[in-house]
Parts: structure tokens; C-alpha cells; sequence
């Protein structure tokens, strides 16, 4: 099906006009015809092409200890799957306090050891996120709550998950707890459960 796309670049904003295919309900065309870019680009791309990537965004409080290992582990699992180009991996923390830095350096030391590079360099959830991601996976109750608290409106909650969700072999775990404070068992248990989330979570979308 093609699609034609233009983008006219106006000052803050760009604004992009679709060659619209005449089975696209008109309720959709007047929603998505001409918008910002930042809002629904993604959303409207993604109900014209439903073969995009699988969009994953990983939510921790700072996003230097196990939302960057979230990515770092689901990234190691879809390459080792073959399935690498099928999907985009992302995470980002509630707070901005450690924007533009790489992953705690104890949580890299205990990644490295199972074959995980972490390199994400820290950045803060932003409005945007909400859109242009499928699933924006929370590490606990107060990442939920605070992503709902960000969410633009009510409508992006159901994009909302915990990771213990995914869990097949931790179902006692109800919340990956933050290892900043604790010794080197909780960066071990902190990589245990993501690794079992995260293959839940691969099978999970791959259903």
C-alpha cells in the first residue's frame, strides 16, 4: 500500500500530509490527516503499517540501575532470537537527576558478567514517550503511579504494565526492587527477575 508523506518544517513544530488509501475509515483520516508530529505520528504510522517494530519503553525512577538493564537484557534476548529489527527498545527514568549518565557502575560490572553491555545514557520520561510507544513497562507500584500521573490523558494508561506482569518463574515477585542502596544480591536478583520478565515479555507480543 503506498503511502506518500510529506513534512513541512514549521518553527517548534512539523506537520506531515498522507496520501490516504480510500479503505481508511474517514474518522480516522480526521484524526490523524494532519498533526504534530510529536503526538500521533507514531500512532497513525503504526495503524497504516501494522508491521512496524514492536515499540518498548523501560520505566525506572532514574533510569541507571534496572530500567537500563530491562533494555539491556530485552535487546540481548530479540538479537539472540534473530528478531533484533522487529523491535525498539527504549528506557528512561521518572526523575532527571542522572540525565546523560551510563548505568550504575555496579549494575554494569553485574550485567557484563551474563554478556549484557549496558550503554544507555540516562533520560527522563517525556510526554512524547506516551505516543510513540506500545508498551511502557514500570518497575513498581510508584513507577506506575507516576506514569499515569504523566500520561497526556486516561486513553495511554492501557499502554501501562508492570514487569513482574511477565514473570513465568518469580510469580511470588510483585515488583522489581531498586538495588542503589544494597549490596551485590539485589543487583543479582534485580538481573534474575528481568531476565524471566523479559522472556515473558517476548513471548508475550510475540503471541
Amino acid at each position: 500500500m503506498p503511502i506518500l508523506v510529506s513534512f513541512f518544517p514549521i518553527p517548534f513544530m512539523a506537520f506531515a500530509i498522507f496520501q490516504i488509501p480510500p479503505s481508511i475509515e474517514p474518522s480516522i483520516i480526521r484524526r490523524y490527516i494532519i498533526f504534530p508530529i510529536s503526538e500521533n505520528w507514531f500512532t497513525f504510522a503504526h495503524y497504516l503499517c501494522p508491521a512496524m517494530k514492536q515499540r518498548i519503553l523501560f520505566v525506572c525512577l532514574g533510569n541507571i540501575c534496572r530500567s537500563s538493564s530491562a533494555e539491556g537484557v530485552m535487546k540481548h534476548l530479540v538479537e539472540e532470537a534473530g528478531r533484533a529489527d522487529e523491535f525498539l527498545i527504549d528506557s528512561a527514568g521518572i526523575l532527571s537527576y542522572h540525565q546523560g549518565e551510563l548505568p550504575d557502575s555496579r549494575m554494569r560490572a553485574h550485567a557484563a558478567r551474563r554478556g549484557y553491555n549496558l550503554t544507555h545514557l540516562s533520560r527522563p520520561v517525556r510526554t512524547e514517550d506516551f505516543y510513540n510507544f506500545d508498551l511502557i513497562i514500570g518497575m513498581d507500584d510508584r513507577n506506575i503511579d507516576d506514569l499515569k500521573d504523566r500520561a497526556p490523558s486516561t486513553a495511554e494508561w492501557s499502554k501501562i504494565h508492570r514487569m513482574t506482569e511477565y514473570c513465568t518463574k518469580f510469580t511470588h515477585a510483585d515488583h522489581v526492587p531498586d538495588p542503589y542502596y544494597g549490596g551485590s544480591e539485589g543487583f543479582e536478583y534485580v538481573l534474575d527477575i528481568l531476565e524471566d520478565a523479559c522472556a515473558g515479555l517476548l513471548d508475550s507480543v510475540s503471541g
